[in-house]
């Protein structure tokens, strides 16, 4: 069974389409449409990623195409004035470019996709040269683990270490992701610490509890 956190390297696709920085305008249009992705990582040398050509990148050329902006406009978005007139890779991509490693994290991953709003991200090795690509799609992929996988390691992972003896007394179950536990724990006050646990565990979608904690024991005589 395969544990938690995984990293890009579970779910990153190894097969990248890339461009060089000379490449020109027609021809990443043309590979971006017969390859059916959205963005291209721009490679020097043995392949160092230096930055990224996406359609948003393109869409200036067609967007100025009739006129040119006004000065106002031109003050705020300068970068597109400049891409409308690029003509090869180099001049149109974004660098230096976003990237990920493949021992990163998925959370990792989906935070820089997130703040950055960005759809891929090449992933690269440490001297900076392409090892893949991982997408939203692929990160979106550990919501596939089966709910049995999930239960196993909820079980193996985190109720042992949590709740010690009383772990045999908590029953796990999952249901289309969503790990609910029910029985008697020792200290209630631990559940908080145990939702966060589990919530981290990839593919985990909620967590619900069900428990109660240990039967006082009964009172003994009044002398």
């Amino acid at each position: 069974m395969e544990h938690t956190p995984h990293t890009v390297s579970d779910v990153m696709t190894q097969t990248v389409v890339a461009i060089g920085q000379e490449a020109p305008f027609k021809e990443i249009v043309e590979t971006m449409e017969q390859w059916k992705v959205s963005a291209l990582p721009v490679l020097v040398g043995e392949g160092r990623v230096i930055g990224v050509v996406s359609e948003a990148d393109l869409l200036p050329k067609e967007e100025f195409r009739e006129s040119e902006p006004d000065r106002m406009e031109q003050l705020h978005r300068l970068d597109d004035v400049r891409k409308a007139g690029a003509l090869t890779a180099g001049e149109l991509m974004s660098s230096p470019a976003l990237t990920v490693h493949a021992g990163d994290t998925i959370a990792q991953a989906a935070r820089t996709m997130a703040f950055k709003s960005v759809k891929r991200l090449p992933v690269v090795d440490n001297a900076g040269l392409l090892q893949g690509i991982v997408s939203r799609s692929d990160l979106l992929k550990v919501f596939l683990r089966s709910d049995e996988d999930l239960a196993e390691e909820v079980r193996a992972e985190i109720v042992p270490r949590l709740f010690g003896d009383f772990a045999k007394d908590l029953e796990v179950t999952v249901t289309d992701g969503v790990v609910s536990l029910h029985g008697t724990v020792h200290d209630t006050s631990l559940l908080p610490v145990a939702a966060r646990l589990v919530r981290a565990v990839e593919g985990v979608v909620d967590v619900a509890f069900d428990v109660t904690g240990p039967t006082p024991a009964p009172a003994g005589p009044p002398w």
